[in-house]
């Protein structure tokens, strides 16, 4: 059986993970969620925690479990420094699972690699006085989504800390090497990012497909779950 560290995206804590965590435990797997510094619970304490940070939270959680069989899953953002934390936690890690999310490049950021490019992506930020605002419900439309769902979204989610999207990344180790599986949700577009597929042309990753939008954890956690716990067998 594995142990699960499971990461949020953006404006997310540990809570996003709520209807996942009974059905992998219910597997026999131990399941931590965890909200990264600087937001949901942990919003006060670290109002402008960098990337650095959270990867330094997810390492830090991963040796309080001093355990060899962790899977860290990492959602949208947060596939950022759980990829970092991949790769400076040596073999610790039987597998990283990303779900519909970026992955880091060294020396990039979340803003570097924004759509609409990285001088709008911070105009955003200054916008919002150093913090990424939570979506608005009609953003999370067409996304498999019920109203309910997206309710519960609306009312967690919580301004993300604009370090943590600025920084650029440090990667101790390829991510070519690391045995990874990345979960790619249609509803959010039919092809993984550019620096994805690149990596999905090794030998060391897979790509699984779920036929829903970029939050699983909500609209198919059931689903979600079987997959994560399937990616621990031999």
């Amino acid at each position: 059986m594995a142990e699960f560290v499971l990461v949020a995206g953006a404006w997310l804590g540990a809570w996003a993970w709520d209807e996942v965590v009974p059905e992998l435990r219910a597997a026999g797997h131990g399941v931590h969620p965890l909200t990264l510094s600087g937001l949901a619970e942990k919003r006060g304490a670290a109002p402008d925690a960098g990337q650095r940070t959270h990867v330094e939270d997810i390492v830090a959680e991963v040796e309080r479990l001093d355990s060899r069989d962790v899977v860290l899953v990492g959602h949208s953002y947060s596939g950022i420094p759980v990829g970092q934390a991949a790769g400076r936690i040596g073999d610790r890690l039987a597998r990283m699972v990303l779900v519909d999310s970026e992955v880091p490049v060294e020396g990039g950021s979340f803003a570097s690699g924004w759509w609409e490019g990285q001088a709008r992506f911070e105009a955003i930020l200054a916008e919002g006085d150093g913090f990424w605002p939570p979506p608005a419900a009609g953003e999370f439309e067409g996304q498999g989504l019920t109203d309910e769902q997206i309710a519960r979204l609306v009312a967690g989610a919580t301004p993300h800390p604009a370090p943590s999207l600025t920084e650029p990344a440090a990667l101790s180790r390829p991510l070519a090497d690391l045995p990874t599986t990345y979960i790619k949700c249609l509803l959010d577009g039919p092809e993984p990012n550019s620096d994805v597929a690149a990596l999905l042309d090794g030998k060391r990753w897979r790509l699984v497909e779920m036929n829903t939008g970029h939050w699983p954890m909500f609209s198919e956690p059931r689903q979600l779950a079987a997959i994560l716990g399937a990616e621990t067998a031999p």
